[in-house]
């Protein structure tokens, strides 16, 4: 990215079914859709929303390697889209273990998204 324009930041949670990739894809909706970017168009190569360079990183509690990232770039409507995973968010207690909502024991998954947009 040559030029970044924006950051945005978000907090997913999967209270019950310990899926790190639905938590994370939360987490970037979170970040992008109270976000508008209406003059972002005029500053991008060729004027196109495919240009734009998005940065995703999500900060995991566990399972970095469930992660389903065609998932995660599917989560963002436009441009290139890179991913980096790092430790962290948080796993804590949802207080009951659900079995019918595929708990596997009483966590839930806590994830955070930085959302870098430029070109």
């Amino acid at each position: 990215m040559d030029q970044m324009m924006f950051i945005q930041t978000g907090m997913g949670t999967d209270v019950h079914g310990q899926n790190v990739t639905k938590a994370s894809v939360r987490a970037i909706k979170n970040a992008i859709h109270t976000n508008s970017m209406p003059g972002i168009r005029s500053v991008l190569p060729d004027q196109s929303l495919d240009n734009m360079k998005i940065n995703v990183k999500l900060a995991l509690p566990c399972d970095h390697e469930k992660l389903d990232y065609e998932e995660i770039r599917s989560a963002i409507p436009y441009g290139e889209v890179t991913i980096n995973v790092v430790d962290g968010g948080m796993l804590t207690t949802s207080g009951i273990l659900l079995e019918e909502k595929e708990d596997k024991n009483d966590l839930m998954y806590i994830v955070n998204a930085a959302i870098e947009v430029g070109y």
